[in-house]
């Protein structure tokens, strides 16, 4: 009798474990599939790493009760080798050196969320303002590509151009001036302490809500080089959105009831950032300069979107970074959604990521070096 329920109870793991390791397949394919046609799979990118972690789990259960089945789902999980490799960076790692020769291009991205207040005071979002401020200051950086910026030309409102301008030395900006306001201005913005060239912006096709993609060329160590910032398109989730994701994770009140909301804006968003990036994507394709681009792509690495972005680009996470590298915050500690993509032209020298909460977003800053530089 014993035996036969232990046989039973094997039977019942391998089915379990073999159900997940076909979800761990489905997701294993969404970065190839267009949410506009398979959102479902693509949904499936999302849990990723946690189907990852049962699989290991798995292999290493299987080893001490069945090798063969061990083997199986070893031989499963290597199918999801190319999603490994961009969702984990295997580097030692180490201190970011601040020291920066002339020759050494800084980028800093940040989706700095408005700076989390945008009317003159001095209550906590107005302190917490000024603190994001500093920390850009500090990174002594060449370029800074901002997501979620607010500025404003009206009384009472701070002018975040004019105190970046003035008080961190980046006089030269381009910014497509989106209204959130009278005389209140909201978008992606690019600020350089090298002179700009030429500037552009395109606009992704509506109805989807994400800032312009903007460019500026700037000349390098004798090179021009174009640079790149957007925010995608973001699940537009609201406060009662987290209270029911929330509320989904506590087991607390209705799942389907809860879920419907979070999946129909999940999907929607989804949706359109297929066509962004697929636009990002000719845009920089068709740049006659070395390439960086820095984003908020509200997707993770082994999303359709940043496949499609990202293209022949390289990340820099991935070149200097270590772990996951999250930069949400919230939701879960598996969400690294900004980048800094550079293009083949550059040496990635170093990478480091900022985990302050002041913003949603965690800062990131990346050294590079034109090849062309290094004979």
């Amino acid at each position: 009798m014993p035996n036969r329920f232990v046989n039973i109870t094997k039977r019942v793991l391998f089915v379990l474990n073999f159900l997940f390791a076909f979800v761990y397949l489905l997701s294993c394919i969404s970065p190839f599939a267009d949410p506009a046609r398979w959102w479902f799979i693509s949904w499936l990118g999302l849990a990723f790493p946690f189907l990852l972690a049962v699989m290991i789990i798995s292999i290493f259960f299987w080893v001490f009760v069945k090798m063969k089945y061990a083997l199986v789902f070893f031989i499963a999980s290597l199918f999801g080798i190319k999603n490994i490799s961009v969702f984990f960076a295997f580097h030692t790692p180490k201190e970011f050196n601040y020291q920066k020769p002339d020759d050494v291009l800084r980028i800093a991205s940040w989706n700095v969320a408005r700076f989390v207040e945008i009317k003159e005071n001095n209550n906590k979002g107005s302190q917490t303002r000024l603190k994001m401020l500093q920390l850009l200051k500090e990174q002594n950086a060449d370029i800074l590509c901002l997501q979620e910026f607010h500025t404003a030309l009206r009384e009472g409102f701070y002018n975040n151009i004019s105190y970046i301008q003035k008080e961190l030395n980046y006089p030269y900006y381009y910014f497509s001036f989106d209204e959130d306001g009278s005389q209140l201005y909201y978008s992606s913005i690019i600020f350089s302490r090298l002179p700009l060239l030429d500037s552009g912006k395109t606009i992704f096709p509506r109805p989807s809500l994400p800032e312009a993609l903007l460019h500026v060329d700037v000349l390098f160590d004798g090179d021009t080089i174009r640079i790149f910032t957007t925010h995608l398109q973001s699940f537009q989730f609201k406060k009662d959105d987290y209270e029911k994701i929330n509320e989904i994770k506590s087991y607390r009140d209705s799942l389907i009831e809860n879920s419907r909301t979070i999946f129909s804006k999940w999907k929607q968003a989804a949706t359109y950032r297929s066509l962004q990036a697929k636009k990002l994507h000719e845009q920089v394709a068709a740049s006659p300069h070395p390439v960086v681009l820095c984003a908020d792509f509200n997707d993770v690495p082994n999303s359709y979107t940043y496949f499609t972005a990202r293209g022949n680009l390289q990340d820099a996470f991935l070149k200097k970074g270590f772990g996951i590298g999250r930069t949400f915050s919230g939701l879960s500690p598996t969400l690294r959604i900004d980048y800094i993509l550079p293009s083949s032209d550059f040496s990635v020298l170093q990478f480091n990521r900022l985990v302050k909460n002041y913003s949603d977003h965690y800062m990131i800053v990346a050294d590079l070096k034109l090849k062309t530089a290094e004979k």
